[in-house]
Order: structure tokens, then sequence, then C-alpha cells
């Protein structure tokens, strides 16, 4: 009989170790899996839901995500407007869901294609830069880096006696691009 409590003992212990290590393994892999995931991922899990997002001017832009590209967030916003972000004027999120997916990826086009859809369109702009100033217009060219904006009033269509300004933004400055 002692026998027999030894060997149930030593099985349990075995078994016991045997989780453990499957547990560890477990535990182990999902870190590595994790490791590999990319934001643009989590955020493609989060099309058609609600965001928080907290960019680098200590704004909030508060919306639905209704796609996204390789480098850039397009948002609904709350005010019924849409507003083109850049994925590195981003500091934080509050409401992506917690995996990533596999299904849907990000447009392949970076920002300065979407940029130049707004410029094709002659859409009347506030262009948000890193410092927190808003300016106003149409953007006229989109180049490698940067956007030329003829600045003009809210409202007022693009024409040349109502240009005050034109206003050269690196897209590296560009926090929000909100078509009006």
């Amino acid at each position: 009989m002692r026998w027999d409590r030894l060997f149930d003992d030593l099985e349990a212990q075995l078994g016991a170790e045997e989780r453990r290590d499957r547990d560890s393994e477990v535990a182990d892999r999902t870190r590595r899996e994790r490791a590999a995931v990319e934001l643009g991922a989590r955020f493609a899990a989060a099309v058609g839901g609600s965001l928080r997002l907290h960019v680098v001017t200590g704004a909030h832009v508060t919306g639905e995500l209704v796609d996204l590209g390789q480098d850039w967030l397009l948002v609904r916003l709350d005010n019924g407007r849409d507003a083109v972000v850049p994925m590195r004027a981003v500091t934080s999120v509050v409401g992506l869901p917690p995996r990533a997916s596999a299904e849907r990826t990000a447009r392949r086009f970076a920002l300065g294609y979407a940029l130049r859809g707004l410029a094709r369109d002659r859409a009347t702009v506030a262009v948000t830069d890193s410092s927190g100033q808003v300016a106003t217009g149409t953007i006229d060219v989109v180049g490698a880096d940067f956007l030329d904006l003829a600045e003009h009033v809210l409202g007022e269509t693009r024409r040349p006696e109502n240009v005050r300004g034109r206003r050269t933004v690196p897209f590296r400055a560009v926090v929000l691009v909100e078509a009006r």
C-alpha cells in the first residue's frame, strides 16, 4: 500500500510539472505572437469603431475610424466631418480592440496619396500642425514630403482674390487635416 501512495504522489508531481511546462510554453508563444503585432493591425481591427486619439499637440480627436493606410487614419469626427490623421502624430489611443485584424489590412498608399485626393477634389481643409496652429484653405500641391496650402477663409472658394497666402507644411509637422 505504501508503494501505491508513493507512485500516486510521483505521478501527481510529474503531471503538475508537465502542466507548468505547458503553461509556460503557451505564455511564451503568446508573448512572441504579440511582439509581432503592429499598431496598424490593431487599428485595422478597429475600423467601424469609435476611438479617441491623443495627438502631439495635446488635443484629442474623437470619432469613428473609417479607413486607414500605411501611415494615416481616416476618422469621421463627432461633428460629422472627416479628418486624416498621420499615425506618427498619435501619442496614444483609447478604444482599440485588444486583438489585431488579420482579415483587414491597411490601404497600401501613404499619407501623400491620401492628401493628393483632397487636392484633386479642391476640398477646403483645416490643417493643424505640430505647434497646434490651424491654417485653412485648399491644398494646391502635395510633394513627396510636404503640402502647399493656398490659405483662404473657410466658406470662400479658392480664387486668386481670396488667397491670403501660401503655406508649405512638411508631412512630419502635419497632425490633422480636416475636410470642411
